[in-house]
């Protein structure tokens, strides 16, 4: 008696197999340029191709590895900036507890405080609108 081997690997594909070939031919400039654009975009030639054949000229492509390393550093700088807040405002309690907080200071720096937080909702604002595009795409 033989016993059936299992077979290795990935699984077949029950839909949405891709069975059609297509081919175009492109000038070496073309060819350059669709190079960049994948370099650019962090996408592999055909997905790059089915997105902007099938979705439009106009699709943003998004390099993921690229953007999130600037958000990454986005983080890290709004982090850096909160410490400092922090710092500030533990000082300016100290110096207050002593007497020593001259009011002109105080007014300085709640103006700058409300332009750190309007700059940080726009921050926020953005990336929900980055967020949104990259769902529909």
């Amino acid at each position: 008696m033989k016993k059936d081997k299992k077979k290795v690997g990935r699984p077949p594909m029950l839909t949405g197999k891709r069975t059609r070939i297509i081919k175009a031919k492109l000038t070496f400039e073309e060819f350059q340029a669709l190079l960049e654009i994948q370099k650019n975009t962090g996408l592999n030639r055909m997905e790059l191709i089915r997105k902007r054949v099938l979705h439009g000229g106009s699709t943003v492509t998004i390099n993921i590895k690229e953007l999130l390393g600037m958000l990454d550093a986005i983080g890290a700088e709004m982090g850096r900036a909160g410490n400092n807040i922090n710092q500030l405002a533990r000082h300016a309690n100290m110096l207050n507890r002593q007497g020593k907080l001259n009011p002109e200071i105080i007014s300085e720096f709640n103006k700058l405080f409300t332009a750190y937080i309007r700059t940080q909702q726009e921050l926020e604002k953005i990336l929900r609108h980055i967020l949104r595009a990259m769902k529909t795409t």
